[in-house]
């Protein structure tokens, strides 16, 4: 395995992702696993839940309104903070909220063509 990480770690802050670190870090002050291992698991989740949210997620038509706060372009990846949101789904009512943060990621691994 590379040391180059191909995938983004942006869920690792999922409700999974933390319980998985949580879990993680308590296995290591148990000295039941090595720090090492630990890592290689994470990098893991990262490719496994990336490539299963691709295969599984279905598409569809999403449309939002909002005040556009902050955004940044660090390493390829968009971060958006918008307030006063409001989201619409096809056939579902709107959903409304005061801030969310959006998190854009290039779909293909880098390196990729």
């Amino acid at each position: 395995m590379s040391g180059f990480n191909a995938y983004y770690e942006l869920y690792r802050k999922s409700s999974i992702g933390v319980a998985l670190t949580d879990a993680l870090d308590e296995l290591i002050k148990e000295s039941k696993i090595q720090p090492q291992l630990a890592t290689k698991i994470l990098v893991t989740f990262d490719r496994s839940i990336t490539e299963e949210l691709n295969d599984k997620a279905k598409a569809a038509r999403l449309t939002f309104k909002g005040h556009l706060d902050t955004y940044r372009f660090c390493d390829d990846v968009w971060t958006f903070i918008i307030k006063d949101m409001k989201f619409k789904m096809e056939g579902n009512e709107p959903v409304v909220g005061d801030k969310i943060k959006i998190v854009a990621c290039n779909y293909k691994k880098p390196g990729e063509a």
